[in-house]
């Protein structure tokens, strides 16, 4: 507790340094050279877990410690939210190089504006107020939409970042409006103090409304339905490493954000966000199953899948239990490498300037390489919820805590719509294995990049197989 703060902020120094460095060194190095930035880039990954990992604030035998008036705050969920939130990325860059080097977009921006976004997902893992929770929210935003119309050249780059800048900044002014409600009621920032005054029942008209912007800006930053509409435009418009990051490091951030501001501090308004979060997964498992079912482009057809897991993700917090937030946490990391295998396996197959965004080119793949469309089969199977793969385990902690609630009808629909949404990722297999090719061409990608996706569609299976550890540390990091 009584860490000192630049210690406690330790990671998220390293990452800023770091970022302004590499831009700056990005200036003076040649093309090429530019491998440097990247190289630079993963160290920066690899020290900031260390230093995550050492988690000196435990020194004192204390479960958190803050810092900055309480503004800041490291505990075990925050650990672990950040060092897979790194793991994750460096995914990312190991996937992103192949795909950046094919389309002749290896510039440093890529890595400087997913650093500062990065930068962005730990503070917001990280707050404990409701200014530090709006200043990561912006930062991730910000990068997020320059990254969106990265390759400059493309006009639907371009169409999707005006959206996604158009209706993210009207959800951020909806978080705003909400977060000067809660603070016109509580008058204070800080979440335990607001916890505390929400818990005394003044105000309570006040902040049920405030709750409500809160909860609108919550889900379209987590991307669930009817929120949902930037998504699939956006995924589709981006360039494919791009799609690749939106989709897995924010998610983290936006889990956290929800814990940090529902259970952190308006946990005493339980039963009013139970129902608004009720009604935010039904329609997201619903709408995003059906809309997927649709879709002949798989970055759409991904995009609206993600509604669905959104929805999933959801269900583990209505209970309002340390149970259901750790199958929340659990199934947002599991969601975020399965996504990271999903967009990994759509760069492997793209080349000569053309994505292979649409399901048709992945038809014969296992005639093309057949261990490739093996580590795809394992992905889409996991995240169908198919037994021994890693999703089936995720969906199911997540419909327990939803049926230890009493919520069974809930839980009855969350699995019919699970087996309907089967459909399209079996789809995919079917494509891949039983009917032909499109080309004949073999596929063939860098070492590093074939060790990465075999290692991440691999980890599929034997997360599966052995999922009790990373569930053990999930749930211990709400204390059971």
């Amino acid at each position: 507790m009584n860490t000192p703060a630049l210690l406690l902020a330790a990671p998220e120094l390293l990452v800023l340094v770091m970022a302004c460095v590499i831009m700056v060194v990005g200036v003076f190095v040649s093309r090429e050279r530019r491998g440097i930035i990247q190289v630079l880039s993963m160290l920066t990954l690899v020290f900031a877990a260390i230093i995550t990992m050492r988690g000196d604030y435990l020194a004192s035998g204390a479960r958190f410690g803050t810092a900055f008036h309480d503004s800041f705050i490291r505990d075990p969920m925050g650990d672990v939210l950040k060092v897979f939130s790194y793991a994750i990325l460096t995914l990312v860059y190991i996937y992103s190089k192949h795909y950046l080097h094919v389309f002749r977009l290896f510039r440093t921006d890529f890595y400087t504006l997913t650093l500062f976004a990065l930068l962005g997902v730990m503070l917001l893992i990280s707050a404990n107020s409701l200014v530090t929770i709006y200043l990561g929210l912006e930062l991730i935003s910000l990068s997020s939409y320059a990254l969106v119309a990265f390759d400059r050249d493309s006009r639907r780059g371009s169409e999707a970042a005006m959206k996604y800048f158009v209706l993210g900044s009207m959800a951020s002014g909806m978080l705003l409006y909400g977060m000067s409600m809660v603070y016109g009621a509580t008058g204070s920032l800080q979440l335990q103090t607001i916890a505390t005054q929400v818990g005394s029942g003044n105000h309570e008209i006040m902040l049920v409304f405030g709750l409500v912007f809160l909860v609108a800006g919550i889900a379209f930053k987590l991307g669930a339905a009817p929120f949902h509409m930037w998504l699939p435009d956006v995924y589709h418009g981006a360039p494919a490493a791009v799609t690749l990051f939106i989709s897995t490091v924010p998610k983290l951030a936006a889990f956290a954000m929800l814990v940090r501001l529902l259970t952190s501090g308006m946990g005493a308004l339980h039963a009013d966000w139970q129902q608004m979060l009720v009604l935010l997964s039904v329609l997201s498992i619903v709408i995003g199953n059906l809309a997927a079912i649709m879709q002949s482009n798989i970055k759409r057809m991904l995009a609206f899948s993600t509604v669905s897991h959104m929805g999933f993700v959801l269900l583990g917090l209505l209970p309002g239990t340390a149970y259901g937030l750790g199958a929340s946490m659990f199934y947002i990391i599991v969601y975020a490498l399965m996504s990271a295998a999903g967009f990994g396996m759509v760069i492997l197959l793209s080349g000569q300037g053309v994505e292979a965004e649409n399901l048709e080119d992945f038809r014969g793949l296992n005639q093309r390489n057949s261990w490739y469309a093996l580590v795809m089969m394992m992905v889409m199977f996991s995240m169908a919820g198919v037994p021994v793969f890693v999703g089936f385990f995720a969906k199911w902690l997540v419909i327990k805590a939803v049926l230890d609630a009493g919520m069974t009808w809930l839980a009855i629909l969350a699995v019919v719509f699970s087996v309907i949404g089967s459909f399209y990722y079996l789809r995919v297999v079917k494509l891949m294995y039983f009917d032909e090719p499109k080309i004949e061409t073999p596929v063939s990608v860098p070492v590093d990049f074939g060790t990465a996706i075999s290692f991440n569609g691999i980890l599929m299976l034997g997360l599966g197989m052995f999922s009790s550890s990373l569930i053990a540390v999930c749930m211990a990091s709400f204390g059971l």
